[in-house]
C-alpha cells in the first residue's frame, strides 16, 4: 500500500519548449528511478460516466478509480489499483499492488480480494457508493520521469503519445487507440509537496509556459462524446518505452 499527497500542475508543450526545458534541466533535474515507461490504465466509471462528468465540472472534491500497469502485463503480471482524489487543489493517491487476475476479479466481477487493507476498503466504498462501476476507458502514454537533484520532493514528468479507447478494455490487449494530444505535443506535470522552486518559476515565465486544466480521461471522454475534435489513431503495438 502506498499513499501520495501533493500538488500537481500541468502544462502543454511543443517540441521547441520541451527542448528548451530539457537543456535547463540538465543542471537541476535527474532521471527518476523508473525514468522511461509506458503507462497503461483502465478507468472505471458508472454507465453514464458519472465520475468523469462530475470531475469536469471542477468541484472542490473529485475522485477517479483506475487499474494501472507499467508496460503491457502478462497473464500472471502485477498491476496497481489506484484511487485518486483531489480536494482543494491537493491530490491524494492511494494504491494497492495486486496480481492482475485478482485485480480484474475484484474490479470487473466484484469479487472481494483476500487482502483486506485500508486502501481496499476505501476502493470498496467507492464501488458500493456509485453502484454499477465498470471498466469504461483505456488510456496509455509514454512517460519520461525526472526528480530534482537538490530537491528530492520535486518530480516532473513528460507524457507523450497519449492514447485512448473505449473497447477491448483489457490491459493485456496491448497499446493502441485514438490520440488524445498531437504527436508533437508533451503534457508536462510538475508534482510538488509545497512551493515551486524559484528557478523553475523563472524558466517557465521566461519561456511563456503557463499551467492548464487538463485531464487525460476527461479529454478522452470529451473526444468520444464529440465535444472535442478527434486527432487520429495508432495501430496496436506492444512496445513503448521500456520499464
Amino acid at each position: 500500500m502506498k499513499t501520495f499527497m501533493r500538488y500537481e500542475k500541468k502544462y502543454m508543450l511543443n517540441e521547441e519548449k520541451y527542448s528548451c526545458l530539457m537543456d535547463v534541466f540538465e543542471s537541476q533535474m535527474e532521471d527518476d528511478i523508473f525514468s522511461r515507461s509506458s503507462i497503461c490504465n483502465i478507468y472505471f466509471d458508472t454507465p453514464n460516466f458519472e465520475l468523469i462528468r462530475n470531475s469536469l465540472d471542477k468541484p472542490v472534491y473529485k475522485e477517479k478509480l483506475r487499474m494501472r500497469s507499467y508496460g503491457v502485463p502478462d497473464e500472471d503480471g502485477y498491476v496497481f489499483i489506484e484511487l485518486k482524489k483531489k480536494y482543494n487543489g491537493i491530490v491524494y493517491k492511494r494504491r494497492e499492488k495486486m496480481n492482475i487476475y485478482d485485480a480484474e476479479n475484484y474490479l470487473y466481477f466484484n469479487n472481494y480480494p483476500e487482502s483486506d487493507t485500508q486502501v481496499i476498503r476505501e476502493i470498496d466504498w467507492v464501488l458500493n457508493h456509485y453502484k454499477s462501476i465498470m471498466p469504461k476507458m483505456y488510456i496509455s502514454y509514454d512517460r519520461i520521469a525526472m526528480r530534482g537533484i537538490y530537491d528530492d520532493d520535486l518530480r516532473i514528468t513528460f507524457d507523450k503519445n497519449i492514447l485512448y479507447r473505449d473497447d477491448c478494455l483489457d490491459l493485456k490487449s496491448g497499446i493502441w487507440g485514438d490520440r488524445v494530444i498531437r504527436e508533437d505535443e508533451y503534457l508536462m506535470e510538475i508534482k510538488i509537496t509545497g512551493g515551486m522552486p524559484l528557478w523553475l518559476c523563472r524558466i517557465l515565465n521566461d519561456l511563456g509556459i503557463y499551467p492548464i486544466s487538463f485531464s487525460k480521461y476527461g479529454v478522452a471522454y470529451q473526444i468520444k462524446e464529440g465535444y472535442r475534435n478527434s486527432i487520429g489513431s495508432v495501430s496496436p503495438y506492444i512496445g513503448g518505452f521500456a520499464c
